[in-house]
């Protein structure tokens, strides 16, 4: 069974870090594309960076270019978010999602087959 599970979330003062991670099971990560997105209160839920198969290559939304970096530590089935310099306008529930697509990842909802039950973030002081 597919599965993803997300961890790494908290409450953290603006301009700190967090790191999240999203473990997966029952599939072989390099067959997929990897996405995180995040869903605010009120807020439609956006994509926030992706890693397409094999981790050929990787984009971001404008909005966390150069704060946020997805990776994938060799041999592990876990794909990772480092946030740094967070914001308050990061805080959401933030999700990693699947999808078996050939070529570029997509940082669009549609197609991304298999999600996580999310982990919450906050930035605030």
């Amino acid at each position: 069974q597919l599965q993803l599970v997300e961890s790494g979330g908290g409450l953290v003062q603006p301009g700190g870090s967090l790191r999240l991670s999203c473990a997966v099971s029952g599939f072989t990560l390099d067959a997929y594309a990897i996405g995180w997105f995040r869903q605010a209160p009120g807020k439609e839920r956006e994509g926030v960076s992706c890693r397409s198969m094999r981790g050929l290559t990787s984009k971001y939304a404008d909005s966390v270019k150069g704060r946020f970096t997805i990776s994938r530590d060799n041999g592990e089935d876990t794909v990772y978010l480092q946030m740094d310099n967070l914001k308050p306008e990061d805080t959401a529930v933030y999700y990693c999602a699947a999808d078996a697509l050939w070529g570029p990842c997509k940082l669009g909802t549609n197609g991304y087959d298999y999600w996580g039950q999310g982990t919450q973030v906050t930035v605030s002081s």
